[in-house]
């Protein structure tokens, strides 16, 4: 993206121009009242490592004194060292895991971020993106504050130190109040742990109980790694305060109708993970029957795009009454990191990671199953493997509407002009994937797979912008052309 940086909370920095898929910016995890609780907190953003790959931090509190430790890498190449976990004592820590795109900035930008306030230190580490931070901060600047990252997250600590209320949840919630867009928050006091979230309830959060210690999770399956029992959701506007005397919940917000990210479902959460009482596996095999109803083709192989299209391939194959098969092999050990020294290894692209099983494909018709079309580069790669494979047809179809608007919710994604399905027919799309035909599930297709009668029952409608382009709240820092403006912008133009 050129002349425009998305500020989200992993970080204000360019988005990658040759992404072709979605990122979640970030999982959040925290523990109270639990010995060795920095290592708790680590098994937990380990269970969250897909919401973010390249950088993760703990803080931890042991009675006396607050401890901080941020690192680039991996959860299991940085946090498991015995050096690490001595340096973070205490019975209560909070956990962050981020994701970012090319232009991130180190370390200064790694959560959870930590300040001493008057009345005594305060770490917060968030998933989401505030939409009108930017203008937020401006304003903090402009009457003394002092920013040390280009993270959103940043602007909600500050917010806290200004607030004129006494006592650290009555300023948290104040500092909520100046918000606009998505969050989910823990943060960590001498005393207490906070967890919340915005109004809409766009990011996921839960509560767990680990032998009566409490837990705060993006994802269930962060609690299952740990071995505690789920007890329930943070709702949308509540603000959860745990002490040593347990729990009490707060909402200061008016009540909204929620609207959780639908990709959520599609995506980003682990299929293990059960997010406001639906499955996950289960519901991406519903929207692989809803795709095989709604965009039939006769086949004779359903292969899935690994490995976020499996789940949906298999609900497909499964409707459609032919055989699922793995005719694409992942490779697991070639991630972001890998070195490209020379011309020719960086021209293999998409074959460091995905390699065809020729047996399952040669003279067939294949139906490939993917899970979004973003610019349609790497589907392009997908198609041209299998075909060299010996298909005799390809078709895809995708189990999520055409991506027609980028997301400001914290989600990395594209401006909406590099999206493929924003300026082309589905026809189009299929042309220049060079696929022989392709289906996309339909958003109500999508509505009925997630929403089985007594499930989401909280949920009569999801946030699902990136498809229909309709935003759920106020986008007070987008720029003209769809983009989220820099602080260096709104400086530069001031």
């Amino acid at each position: 993206m050129k002349g425009s940086t998305p500020m989200t909370d992993s970080g204000l920095k360019p988005v990658d121009n040759e992404a072709d898929d979605f990122h979640d910016e970030c999982g959040v995890f925290g523990i109270f009242g639990k010995s060795d609780a920095a290592a708790v907190v680590t098994l937990g953003l380990h269970a969250l490592q897909h919401r973010g790959q390249e950088a993760a931090g703990i803080v931890a509190f042991d009675g006396q004194q607050f401890s901080v430790e941020r690192h680039v890498g991996l959860i299991g190449d940085t946090f498991t060292k015995r050096s690490v976990m001595d340096r973070l004592p205490g019975d209560r820590a909070i956990g962050h895991t981020r994701y970012s795109t090319t232009g991130g900035e180190g370390l200064r930008n790694v959560q959870p971020f930590f300040a001493e306030f008057a009345g005594g230190g305060f770490a917060i580490a968030h998933n989401g993106n505030i939409t009108n931070a930017l203008t937020v901060q401006r304003e903090l600047q402009n009457r003394g504050s002092i920013f040390s990252s280009t993270s959103d997250t940043e602007t909600i600590l500050h917010l806290i130190a200004v607030s004129e209320k006494t006592r650290i949840v009555p300023k948290f919630i104040d500092a909520l109040s100046r918000l606009e867009g998505a969050y989910s928050l823990v943060g960590l006091s001498e005393k207490k742990m906070i967890g919340a979230r915005d109004p809409l309830g766009i990011r996921p959060l839960c509560i767990g109980d680990l032998d009566g210690a409490y837990v705060l999770a993006s994802e269930t399956c962060a609690l299952d790694i740990i071995g505690a029992r789920f007890v329930r959701d943070v709702q949308p506007g509540e603000v959860v305060v745990i002490t040593d005397k347990g729990i009490e919940s707060h909402f200061p917000f008016e009540k909204q109708s929620p609207r959780l990210c639908i990709f959520e479902y599609v995506y980003f959460a682990r299929p293990d993970s059960t997010i406001a009482d639906r499955n996950v596996y289960e519901a991406r095999k519903k929207i692989g029957e809803e795709l095989a109803k709604e965009c039939p083709v006769d086949a004779d192989v359903i292969i899935p795009v690994p490995d976020s299209g499996t789940p949906a391939a298999i609900g497909f194959a499964q409707q459609a009454g032919l055989p699922f098969e793995l005719g694409i092999i992942r490779n697991h050990y070639v991630g972001r990191t890998f070195i490209q020294p020379t011309s020719a290894i960086r021209h293999m692209g998409v074959k460091l990671k995905l390699n065809p099983n020729k047996n399952m494909i040669e003279g067939k018709r294949v139906v490939l199953v993917d899970d979004s079309i973003v610019r349609g580069t790497t589907s392009q790669k997908i198609v041209k493997l299998v075909r060299e494979a010996g298909a005799r047809e390809v078709h895809m179809r995708i189990a999520s509407p055409p991506t027609m608007s980028s997301c400001f919710y914290g989600v990395d994604t594209p401006e909406k002009s590099k999206l493929l399905a924003s300026r082309m027919s589905v026809s189009a799309m299929a042309d220049f994937i060079r696929v022989d035909s392709l289906g996309f599930v339909s958003i109500d297709g999508l509505y009925r797979a997630v929403r089985e009668p007594g499930r989401n029952a909280e949920c009569p409608q999801f946030c699902d912008a990136c498809f229909t382009g309709e935003y759920p709240t106020t986008l007070t820092d987008q720029g003209d052309q769809g983009n989220v403006r820099s602080l260096s912008l709104l400086a530069n133009n001031g």
